[in-house]
């Protein structure tokens, strides 16, 4: 009754038949899963529950694990409101990073329910479970918002988290259930199921109403017809979002990289037309600080800030007012991030607009020209690999200092833990007595592991021109040589600043303010070595699955200027490799297969193999239902004696010494994760699908000589690269070559 008389204070009489669902799911002892659209009512499937949960049992507890620290602020925000009114206290506490330490205590004591992120959970909670042990003990549900984040490497490393969390559980004498909750899954049972270890009760169908939505696609005009070479898709993104905000509609505006947040904002910015107020426009994306992003959300609440530009940091279900209209520029990536973005716009049943603003590259070209596909085809699945071994090894390193392994224990789906514990031991970091395995190694395990990026380290940004040092941002260590290398230009809200020094040893990139009116791209090498075949089939072709080592570095860089992309130049760098151990499923063919057309040199020939990568590489995106970013390609020598690229002109670059135009080719496509995430394990199995779709899409692309929709840049009048590319995708999918 006194949660009714809340809701009835909100205008609240009666639930969406998803909530009711959710609430009879719980009721019953379930886990459920609750898959509905954004803006669908999904906070009240599992706040009702958890209200009534804590009001029925003085004693009980709730953990709310959010994905970000922001959306965690957000929520606790409307939680606060809604428990305020009820006619008993119940203490709600925010516990990350940024809670003052003289304040933690009292939330681990006294809080009934405690929001947190995972990173938080895993290495500021877990590792000092004694602190918690009346938390931990009267844990009685645990509620997990917008769990297809939860994907990749981050999901991985959080299924292990929540194992973690769960052997705590019983040792401390508690058995919660779960609510979950996504707005974009398409394998929610096995997903979450997964994730949890326990089975699920999916609800997907909602009640909830929802307004007229307008999606525009939109491929910008072609300005050269015969290159195939179309008008810029940023600065069509500017334009549209110019007549947007010109005719009073707020807007927000998603874009795939930190750096092209920049560059729009800085265009939006010097039309003076827009605003007089420069703060109207705003960028937001990862390496803005805690207190700038909170500044943000509350301007775009508030109305003063008209339009923000963002990447995928505010995606998720951060509350920031009803937006009128949202521009993607480029697709990005997979149909649930696109569905989620649109989702920002519109709320309940307002009406709203998604544009969508191709880019020329191949996958986006593909969706802009295939809209049925995008709307027939169901969201992605969530992958995970819990079981990743680096993943696994290290989070069994983590739970021994918990809470010490009995003998046999099992652990998750793997069973006994033997041979992990054993492997520890030789590290001498747990030892074993009376039938029990202990920590013996130094500090505690947790601190060491990141959950989401390849690297554990950041590197801060520092202006240091002013009267005392300026933090503006950071960047993880693995991107820091891509964004802040000596004489970089680093784009920070919208304003310029060129790196002065990267020191590795201390984390730091000093940058210093100026104008220098071009941009820098990062120059890139990779190669790949394999360390072990684990399976392999072809007859004329053979196609490798296993691990392998992949080297990049990053040895220059092109400035280019901000209106007409002019190239203006190149600058070398020295900086040190790096080196990620992988998955990866390779092709392997003689160098010499197929006909290349009149042309037939090696740089031809090898043009051909990084015209077929590029095609394989998109339709692997969109058989796999991944983001193009979650892998990489590399073309190289079968013997290592070289590896090979295209620049932005699409010239073939060597590096390494080829030895003549024979030998064999190896075709590299790799998770872009230690240990794999297991899309190229996938990708081994679909392989011949994939090739198919690739050739497919070539060939029936509208260029002439082959174009950034579908082979990548090449120049036209030097040899037929489409061609080139299609005999080789013929190869491949199996019409007659010897393999190397």
């Amino acid at each position: 009754p006194d949660i009714r008389g809340v809701l009835a204070e909100r205008g609240i009489t009666i639930l969406y038949s998803h909530q009711r669902a959710t609430w009879d799911a719980v009721r019953a002892g379930g886990n459920p899963i609750v898959v509905t659209p954004t803006a669908s009512g999904k906070t009240l499937c599992y706040t009702l529950p958890v209200l009534d949960i804590l009001l029925n049992r003085p004693d009980a507890r709730a953990l709310y694990l959010f994905p970000t620290k922001a959306l965690a602020q957000d929520q606790l925000h409307d939680l606060t409101r809604l428990t305020a009114r009820l006619p008993y206290p119940l203490p709600i506490g925010l516990y990350d990073g940024d809670t003052p330490a003289d304040t933690r205590k009292a939330i681990r004591e006294s809080a009934r329910i405690v929001m947190t992120n995972p990173d938080m959970l895993h290495a500021g909670i877990l590792p000092h479970h004694s602190r918690w042990s009346r938390f931990f003990h009267s844990l009685a549900v645990i509620v997990i918002d917008e769990l297809h984040h939860y994907r990749g490497v981050f999901g991985s490393h959080c299924c292990n988290v929540l194992r973690r969390m769960l052997r705590i559980c019983r040792f401390h004498g508690s058995d919660p259930q779960f609510i979950m909750s996504s707005a974009t899954l398409a394998n929610p049972e096995a997903f979450a199921g997964r994730m949890i270890g326990r089975s699920v009760t999916v609800i997907d169908e909602s009640g909830a109403p929802a307004g007229r939505k307008t999606f525009i696609f939109y491929n910008p005009p072609l300005v050269d017809p015969v290159e195939m070479i179309r008008r810029s898709y940023l600065d069509e993104t500017v334009r549209l979002t110019r007549q947007l905000l010109e005719a009073g509609i707020q807007t927000i505006v998603f874009t795939r990289s930190r750096h092209t947040v920049e560059l729009i904002v800085r265009h939006l910015r010097q039309d003076c037309r827009l605003s007089d107020d420069v703060d109207a426009i705003r960028g937001y994306r990862g390496g803005y600080l805690p207190r700038e992003r909170r500044r943000i959300e509350e301007g775009l609440r508030q109305g003063r800030i008209r339009c923000v530009v963002s990447t995928s940091a505010l995606e998720l279900g951060v509350d920031i007012g009803a937006m009128g209209a949202v521009i993607l520029a480029g697709y990005p990536g997979t149909v649930a991030s696109t569905w989620q973005r649109a989702g920002r716009a519109g709320r309940r049943d307002m009406e709203s607009l998604t544009v969508f603003v191709a880019s020329a590259a191949p996958l986006d070209q593909f969706i802009v020209r295939n809209p049925e596909y995008f709307f027939g085809h169901p969201v992605e699945s969530g992958l995970i690999n819990p079981d990743n071994l680096l993943i696994l090894l290290e989070h069994i390193r983590c739970g021994v200092f918990e809470v010490p392994f009995e003998d046999g224990e099992l652990y998750a789906e793997l069973g006994n833990t033997g041979e992990f514990l054993e492997y520890l031991e030789e590290e001498k970091a747990v030892c074993h007595s009376a039938g029990r395995w202990f920590y013996t190694g130094g500090g505690y395990p947790a601190e060491r592991i990141g959950l989401r990026s390849i690297s554990r380290e950041n590197v801060i940004v520092v202006d240091d021109t002013g009267s005392r040092p300026e933090v503006i941002g950071e960047i993880d260590a693995a991107t820091a040589p891509l964004l802040v290398h000596p004489e970089a230009v680093y784009l920070h809200d919208g304003r310029e600043y060129v790196v002065q020094e990267l020191d590795w040893v201390g984390g730091r990139a000093r940058v210093a303010p100026m104008d220098p009116g071009y941009f820098t791209v990062p120059l890139e090498t990779v190669r790949v070595q394999v360390l072990e075949v684990a399976a392999e089939n072809g007859e004329h072709v053979f196609r490798r699955y296993g691990d392998v080592s992949v080297i990049t570095r990053v040895e220059g860089y092109r400035k280019m200027t901000f209106g007409t992309r002019e190239n203006l130049g190149v600058g070398e760098l020295t900086l040190p490799e790096q080196e990620l151990v992988t998955a990866s499923v390779w092709f392997t063919a003689r160098l010499d297969v197929g006909e290349v057309g009149p042309v037939s040199g090696f740089r031809d020939r090898v043009a051909g193999f990084i015209g077929a990568l590029t095609a394989i590489h998109s339709a692997a995106s969109v058989i796999l239902m991944c983001d193009p970013r979650d892998i990489g390609t590399c073309v190289g020598c079968a013997e290592g004696y070289w590896t090979a690229r295209t620049d932005h002109l699409g010239l073939v670059q060597i590096t390494g010494q080829p030895p003549s135009t024979t030998g064999s080719v190896n075709l590299f496509i790799y998770d872009r994760y230690p240990g794999g995430i297991g899309l190229s394990e996938h990708l081994f199995r679909k392989a011949t699908e994939v090739v198919h779709a690739a050739r497919i899409m070539t060939e029936r692309c509208d260029c002439r000589f082959g174009c950034p929709a579908c082979i990548g840049p090449v120049i036209a009048g030097e040899f037929d690269g489409k061609y080139a590319a299609i005999s080789v995708l013929r190869v491949l999918s199996g019409s007659g070559a010897v393999a190397g």
